[in-house]
């Protein structure tokens, strides 16, 4: 017997992902940077048989699905020269600034790259980015009574970031061209899909999480760096 005749039948409140750690055996930092270490670990598992993983120690980093009283989405385009594309993205950053609270990053990215300010702030979805090879967790909020706003006090945009290119589209084209593989990048797929579910969920805006709810994955991260 296999497939889903061995499945174990889930109630929804058992479905929650739960934070645990595997005994680490030896440790080796190879790099230490102020965006991410890499590292090298031997771990036993359970049974206890050993096996070797390198992985990313990582910051964290916050996005923001900005919708203007039209439902159109706020994207920035950016170099992003790993993979070799340009792609609509939405504003997002780093995790940085220590002691700062995640919903303060975001609505300093937003600022930052959009010159745009919101008056409604809700959680919208958190996320691993990639689980198999790197720490690096993601919060999206969604921004709601946008407004203009000054570029923060002493930002000054270098790098990939004095290149963007800011537009709006439509929620609905966003997710259309998420699904046609138009656009990639994880926090925009991910947080276009969620506020698409959430519009159009019984409770709409009003059931998503407060934007100060807590944040377990962040209560394990460490700081790459020191």
């Amino acid at each position: 017997m296999g497939g889903l005749d061995s499945a174990r039948i889930l109630t929804p409140d058992e479905v929650v992902d739960e934070a645990t750690s595997w005994q680490v055996l030896e440790r080796t930092t190879r790099h230490h940077g102020f965006v991410f270490d890499t590292v090298t670990e031997r771990v036993a598992t359970p049974s206890g048989e050993q096996v070797t993983r390198d992985w990313i120690a990582h910051r964290g980093a916050v996005g923001v699905i900005a919708l203007d009283d039209a439902d159109r989405v706020v994207l920035v385009r950016q170099y992003r020269h790993p993979v070799r594309h340009r792609l609509w993205e939405p504003p997002a950053g780093l995790l940085d600034v220590p002691g700062e609270q995640a919903v303060t990053a975001a609505a300093r990215e937003l600022a930052e790259e959009a010159q745009l300010q919101a008056a409604e702030w809700h959680t919208l979805v958190d996320l691993f980015t990639s689980p198999g090879m790197s720490s690096e967790s993601i919060r999206v909020f969604l921004a709601r009574g946008l407004s203009a706003a000054p570029v923060p006090d002493g930002f000054v945009a270098s790098g990939e970031e004095a290149h963007l290119e800011l537009g709006v589209l439509p929620l609905a084209d966003v997710v259309a061209r998420v699904l046609s593989g138009r656009l990639q990048n994880p926090l925009l797929v991910a947080g276009a899909l969620a506020a698409w579910a959430a519009n159009n969920s019984a409770d709409g805006w009003s059931g998503l999480r407060a934007a100060d709810a807590p944040w377990p994955a962040r209560e394990h991260a460490e700081t790459p760096g020191e």
